[in-house]
């Protein structure tokens, strides 16, 4: 069949917003309990409520926690580590109230039954990153006291699970905790610290002490790290050898502890990620001998088995370019993983027979691959003779073409974080675009987890540059190669992509139009009103406040409103903790003030990040159908 000719932006997809939406679901939290596999699914569907699911060994796939529960800790406001599974037994974190609950599970195919119960009191405590202590009968987890008002304090404790009301505090002093661990016979416990104004791929600390017969610990010693070294995941070895993950060669390498430490395989590529949530995991143990791990290079994930004794890294062969949520249980491997032409997906690997098998997939959505693009992993030239480095999506519809005479519209996306990535996984919010006859060039700026911490250390005192500078030359770049229309570019981004977003609007003049979803405008007030946990983030991203406040006004766009005079669509959610939507309303009325066309969608009830389906539909929609006015052209029927 002839293909259709029609201007970019124009074509007709399949790959409608009610589509991306009512048939996706989120996917996290992978974890076993004997034969059984749960996970946690994160459904628009039932405005974005987390849910723990279960899958029995006879493949019966049942909710653990029933309406209106929604295990989703608020530790750190962006939570993870919301849930742990023990011999059948539940314990999870209600976002509501934040208690812990309880959920006995009875019956292979009847797993909400018996009510889920609190076991915490009522009060302002958030818990999260949980273990099992089975010697000790007690739950030791991560914190958060928020009862004294002003900054929470965070600590270590253990919780009775036959006497919930009996909380001890096991370690505190420290600003931040994370990965309580426990060795496999609960003599030694192992956690990692870190204090303002250090983020954890700044620098944290390892500990260890012995639980001593009345499950207090003994003496605190420090292991590794420091200001300067970031350490992840620290994990016990079936045979009781503490390993984890440390920066201290430049990138996230694994190493272990016998008194001296060791590294296992040094190579430039990450086994470590920004922790920027509870509960991550890039490796596991399928015996003392054997580590199944993933790691990244240039932008992809891969799967690697290691031999503890050979020190050899051996690639498992699979079809993902990103995988996460690494779990490893003798011989069998759960992530998620998902490649530039599948979505994210559960997935087991046999050791044995290196079978895969999907277990659950984000999206139920077939498309046809006619109308997929495929990412092109670029790098191109930046500031000081630098590279930086992106994923180039061209438009791409089996039933359209555009005259030979036009160029694509661009689209640039700026991921958040800033400390963050992206992935060259299916997007089909990109594809949304790009089946339209966008292009899309999602960038891994300087900043970016993946590429070391040199390169994540190139936005220290130059957030609002470097990362802005990055994007530009990016769509510049592809301009030049006669990629994409000079003149039709946008670029979007969300909370710190947000930033980002309206600073290359405001201090360059590269792009005509812009996306901010929840989005920093004033750091000064992201300095003054935000979390705990990035209360003082900005330190190393920008300086010190106040002492350098004038550098934050400088880098603010709301100071320089006077230099946007492109077209802005802002989108917030009202209940915001993290960019408060102050951020986004003194923006649009300097704006309208100085009649620059903007839009502005507040959403009700939505947080930091949208999770019902309605506004994200409304989301996406809505920045489609604003650069079609901005562009000049007639969006498909």
């Amino acid at each position: 069949m002839s293909k259709k000719t029609a201007q970019y932006g124009s074509w007709k997809s399949p790959l409608i917003a009610d589509l991306i939406v009512e048939g996706t679901v989120g996917l996290g939290g992978l974890t076993g309990d004997g034969d059984n596999i749960y996970w946690i699914e994160g459904r628009p569907s039932e405005a974005g409520r987390s849910v723990i699911v279960r899958l029995t060994p006879d493949n019966q796939l049942n909710d653990v926690t029933p309406q209106p529960l929604n295990a989703r800790t608020r530790v750190h406001e962006y939570g993870g580590g919301s849930y742990i599974v023990n011999q059948g037994n539940v314990y999870f974190s209600n976002f509501v109230d934040q208690r812990l609950y309880q959920q006995k599970i009875q019956g292979e195919n009847t797993p909400h039954q018996i009510t889920p119960a609190p076991i915490t009191p009522e009060g302002a405590y958030r818990y999260a990153d949980g273990v099992i202590d089975s010697q000790n009968q007690r739950l030791i987890c991560v914190r958060e006291d928020h009862t004294q008002g002003g900054e929470p304090v965070n600590t270590i404790v253990s919780i009775n699970l036959n006497n919930s009301q009996e909380i001890r505090v096991l370690v505190e002093g420290h600003d931040f905790y994370a990965f309580p661990r426990l060795s496999p016979d609960n003599k030694k416990l192992s956690w990692i610290s870190w204090n303002h104004p250090n983020m954890p791929w700044d620098g944290t600390e390892l500990w260890i002490a012995d639980v001593n017969s009345e499950g207090s610990l003994g003496e605190k010693i420090l292991i590794a790290g420091g200001t300067e070294e970031s350490i992840f995941q620290p994990q016990w070895s079936p045979d009781g050898v503490l390993y984890f993950v440390s920066d201290r060669s430049n990138w996230w390498n694994l190493y272990r502890y016998t008194g001296t430490i060791e590294p296992l395989h040094p190579i430039a590529a990450e086994f470590g990620l920004p922790l920027w949530v509870f509960g991550m995991s890039t490796y596991g143990f399928s015996s003392a001998e054997k580590i199944i791990c993933t790691y990244s290079k240039n932008g992809n994930s891969y799967l690697a088995s290691l031999d503890t004794k050979t020190l050899q890294l051996q690639d498992i062969d699979t079809s993902y370019t990103a995988i996460d949520s690494l779990k490893v249980s003798g011989n069998q491997v759960l992530f998620i993983g998902s490649s530039p032409t599948e979505s994210s997906a559960i997935v087991k690997l046999n050791l044995d027979t290196g079978e895969l098998e999907v277990l659950r997939r984000s999206s139920q959505i077939v498309l046809d691959k006619g109308y997929l693009s495929v990412p092109q992993p670029i790098e191109f030239p930046t500031e000081n003779g630098k590279t930086a480095y992106g994923f180039f999506y061209p438009p791409q519809n089996k039933d359209y073409q555009a005259s030979e005479a036009e160029k694509p519209p661009l689209v640039v996306k700026s991921h958040g974080g800033p400390t963050a990535a992206t992935s060259s996984s299916l997007s089909l919010k990109n594809q949304y675009w790009t089946s339209r006859g966008f292009a899309v060039l999602d960038v891994n700026y300087g900043g970016s987890t993946g590429y070391g911490r040199e390169y994540r250390q190139r936005l220290n005192k130059s957030w609002g540059i470097v990362d802005v500078d990055d994007c530009c030359n990016g769509a510049k770049y592809l301009a030049e190669q006669g990629l994409v229309d000079g003149n039709r570019m946008a670029i979007a981004g969300g909370s710190a992509g947000g930033y980002t977003t309206l600073c290359a609007l405001t201090f360059k003049d590269v792009f005509k139009a812009g996306a901010s979803y929840y989005g920093v405008s004033d750091l000064e007030a992201l300095a003054t009103d935000t979390h705990k946990f990035e209360s003082r983030y900005l330190d190393g991203l920008i300086g010190a406040y106040p002492e350098e406040k004038a550098i934050y006004q400088q880098r603010s766009p709301i100071y320089s409103v006077d230099k946007l005079s492109c077209p802005v669509i802002f989108f917030q959610g009202s209940e915001d903790k993290i960019v408060p939507p102050n951020q986004a309303e003194m923006m649009v009325a300097a704006l309208k003030a100085k009649g620059v066309t903007v839009e502005y969608v507040l959403f009700e009830g939505e947080q930091h990040g949208f999770r019902k389906a309605e506004n994200i539909k409304s989301a996406i929609d809505g920045e489609f159908n604003f650069y079609a006015k901005v562009f000049g052209f007639e969006p498909a029927k």
